[in-house]
């Protein structure tokens, strides 16, 4: 479609090689990795802080960020038809590492057939083994080793050092299920139940800015980091990138980029910046009152993310998290134990155990995992119980369903429109049924239930319709939202197999936004992945 040239840009405030929008996972990653170049010089914006004390280092301090907006987005969605007319949440972080910051900490890659696939759909060179290298590169394991996980890598996976009693449960309720025990969710298969390994290290929470900039910022001068400021769009010369615009300290200032502009702002903010920038569906910019500089209609499409349910149970057992005196009194020994020796409750991540399950034998590899938390966890937390409790949540890994991320306004500091059209699709909802009847039994098992006294939300739902309807009525998004300037070769892809906009130059796209589809587990991993990779494409790309 019709291209509409940019007026003379103004002088340029400053120069660098590469500038690369978002210090998140995948953005920490390639900084990180293109910086070990001395001759590429790298400049890495984030809009959030710094974020440098217990809150980014303690695991438990999550509690404090993703319920609230403190380092978070806390985005919405729009009003969801498939929930009933509610909006889900969608907490991004707001820091230096991104939602490395704040999540679950779970280091999961996802199934080697979700790799195949991207391949067989056009992201040429993104099959499993294409890209099991780089995930051993980025991984330093403290456990497992080769031929499949790398134990020298910038990014800490270790065991939890919790030592929770509930670990223990969880195994034995899987065993009398008949549910397989896994080891290794990273190895030669997915299936099965056991305790999740975590971007941990000695204890602290190791999230990207830990791994890749942190050790690096003040030894390599061709490394710098900028937090706090807010890109507007991407700048142009023809079509080529050749800068950005941003606001910082309330002042309007334009950087150029001899080589790169590089969006890894995450599945929302990347399509965002670029429908912005003038690049997305002509008719939607039109309509804000954009300039069309290039009609791609993919940008913002495609958006997928895992619906999950959340199963809540009371319980008297001080070793599920909770409120209580007795519990504060618990808790003021683990500060105590966390100061000493990094270990206890406050190295937990919640989502302790889990696992990957098929709902029925015509699935050939799994289409639900669990999350099994030792605490008692609403509404993402937000609605708050007295005493204690346990919670287990089940997402369906795979949804058809499709959604999209729009422009609410023209302005950059507004959140988009998110809509992830959780069960547009009908094949999604039944398997979630399924997985539900899974979990409901896990639970029931005699190992957990033993250790809760009330089954909250969930005690009455038998039938399928009603299973049905209390899905709709609190189901709601695990954080793993993909997909929306998905890569490819057809005519709604958004970039290409080396993560180049397609129909532009110097300009690229690096984070989850890429994913033709979900991966089958936690995403923060694969993002991490995505960023290591581009930096090689990056590196070999010759210089204009």
């Amino acid at each position: 479609m019709s291209f509409t040239p940019q007026a003379p840009l103004p002088p340029f405030d400053e120069t660098h090689d590469v500038i690369v929008v978002g210090g998140g996972s995948a953005g920490c990653a390639l900084a990180g990795r293109l910086s070990e170049d001395p001759s590429i010089d790298v400049l890495l914006l984030e809009a959030g802080a710094d974020v440098n004390n217990w809150l980014s280092t303690v695991p438990t301090g999550a509690v404090l960020m993703v319920p609230t907006k403190l380092h978070n987005y806390g985005f919405q969605t729009t009003p969801q038809p498939g929930l009933n007319g509610r909006r889900g949440y969608v907490p991004r972080g707001k820091m230096l590492g991104g939602s490395s910051g704040i999540n679950a900490m779970v280091y999961i890659r996802g199934q080697r057939e979700d790799y195949d696939h991207w391949a067989a759909l056009g992201a040429t060179g993104w099959s499993w083994q294409d890209v099991l290298p780089y995930f051993i590169r980025s991984e330093g394991n403290e456990r497992l080793g080769a031929p499949l996980h790398g134990q020298s890598g910038p990014l800490h996976v270790s065991d939890l050092r919790s030592s929770n009693p509930f670990q223990q449960h969880w195994l034995e309720a899987a065993r009398h299920c008949g549910h397989p025990i896994n080891t290794d969710f990273n190895g030669e298969t997915q299936e099965g139940l056991g305790l999740y390994q975590t971007t941990q290290h000695q204890g602290e929470r190791w999230g990207a800015a830990r791994a890749y900039i942190r050790p690096h910022l003040g030894q390599r001068r061709n490394l710098a980091v900028r937090c706090g400021v807010q890109v507007q769009r991407v700048l142009f010369e023809g079509r080529r990138a050749v800068g950005v615009e941003l606001l910082e300290g309330g002042l309007l200032r334009r950087l150029r980029a001899r080589r790169e502009v590089v969006l890894a702002a995450g599945a929302i903010q990347s399509p965002q910046l670029l429908m912005l920038s003038g690049v997305g569906p002509a008719a939607q910019l039109q309509a804000l009152g954009l300039p069309v500089l290039h009609h791609l209609p993919g940008v913002g499409a495609n958006l997928q993310d895992h619906p999950d349910f959340v199963f809540g149970f009371k319980s008297r057992d001080l070793d599920a998290l909770g409120i209580s005196a007795a519990g504060g009194a618990k808790f003021a020994r683990d500060v105590a134990l966390y100061r000493n020796q990094r270990r206890g409750m406050l190295t937990s991540n919640f989502a302790e155990a889990g696992g990957f399950l098929r709902t029925s034998a015509a699935h050939a590899t799994p289409n639900v995992q669990l999350h099994f938390l030792i605490a008692l966890v609403e509404d993402h937390a937000r609605k708050l119980h007295t005493g204690h409790g346990i919670s287990c949540h089940v997402c369906l890994l795979r949804p058809e369903s499709r959604g999209s991320v729009r422009l609410a306004s023209p302005r950059a500091g507004d959140a988009p429109l998110i809509d992830p059209g959780f069960f547009q699709h009908p094949a999604d909802l039944p398997q979630l049924v399924e997985g539900y009847k899974l979990t409901r039994a896990l639970m029931h098992a005699p190992a957990l239930k033993a250790h809760w006294t009330e089954e909250l939300w969930t005690a009455d739902a038998r039938s399928d319709d009603e299973i049905e309807a209390l899905i709709r009525a609190r189901a709601d998004t695990i954080y793993h939202p993909v997909g929306s300037c998905k890569m490819g070769q057809d005519a709604m892809a958004v970039v290409d197999p080396e993560l180049r906009v397609h129909g532009l130059q110097g300009l690229r796209v690096v984070d989850a936004s890429v994913m033709p589809t979900l991966v089958s587990g936690n995403t923060n991993a694969p993002a991490m992945m995505i960023g290591e990779r581009a930096a090689d494409f990056i590196k070999l790309s010759p210089a204009p």
